[in-house]
């Protein structure tokens, strides 16, 4: 078990290697976290790791978000190496970029057991220690979640992540664990590369702007929660 830097909050982030999870990841070790990132590329969490630089600080868990062995496996991995766990922050997530008229089912599936079972994976596997250290729980929405698209099944998963926040919150809500869910609006990262189409146009947040929301929600005093936070590039309509 590591010994630097004891004090220091632990934060675990999934889908950790890239985009809002890897900005998240920067920020808080530079704010003096320890963290540990999920991913399922092995030598995307590898890469990230190393370009850091942040050592001991850092710890890197390959595995797929909606696998309950892996996401058990990095939580008990985490706490085994840093001593405990104070927040975590479900970022894993993508969309097929389709609609339900001709998009692909199977595709669907994955998305739907990544968006919406691997927070809830997060959430029973860390649930123990985040009591213990009285932390938060961040789970990362989308304005898709807040304003339906026309046949958009990733808009689905997104309503869920927020009906999960609010079932979590309630859950919790007197153990000292906090709840928040942070939906962003059109942000410029590796979400798109999937799109044929890349970034749509129009306004557009960077993966900073983001991550610098969900370090404000994991720094507010004990006794204080923000429950939901909703950011936009400014100009973005829905």
């Amino acid at each position: 078990m590591s010994t630097a830097a004891d004090g220091a909050p632990v934060t675990l982030v999934t889908g950790g290697g890239s985009g809002i999870g890897a900005a998240t990841a920067r920020i808080l070790l530079g704010r003096g976290h320890r963290v540990a990132i999920t991913g399922r590329g092995e030598d995307r969490l590898k890469a990230f790791a190393a370009d850091t630089g942040a050592g001991d600080a850092l710890l890197a868990f390959p595995g797929d978000a909606s696998d309950p062995g892996a996401v058990q496996a990095a939580v008990d991995g985490t706490v085994a190496e840093f001593g405990r766990l104070d927040h975590v922050v479900a970022n894993a997530g993508f969309s097929t970029h389709d609609d339900l008229a001709d998009g692909d089912p199977e595709r669907w599936r994955e998305m739907l057991l990544t968006n919406v079972l691997g927070p809830a994976l997060l959430i029973k596997a860390a649930l123990p220690a985040l009591r213990a250290a009285g932390g938060r729980i961040v789970l990362v929405g989308s304005t898709a979640g807040v304003k339906n698209t026309p046949g958009n099944f990733y808009s689905v998963t997104k309503f869920a992540v927020s009906a999960l926040a609010e079932n979590a919150r309630v859950l919790v809500t007197g153990s000292g664990v906090g709840v928040t869910l942070v939906s962003p609006g059109r942000v410029e990262s590796p979400f798109w590369d999937s799109r044929e189409d890349g970034v749509p146009d129009g306004p557009v947040m960077t993966v900073e702007n983001v991550a610098e929301s969900i370090a404000w929600t994991l720094s507010q005093p004990a006794g204080v929660e923000v429950n939901s936070v909703v950011l936009r590039p400014s100009g973005q309509v829905h």
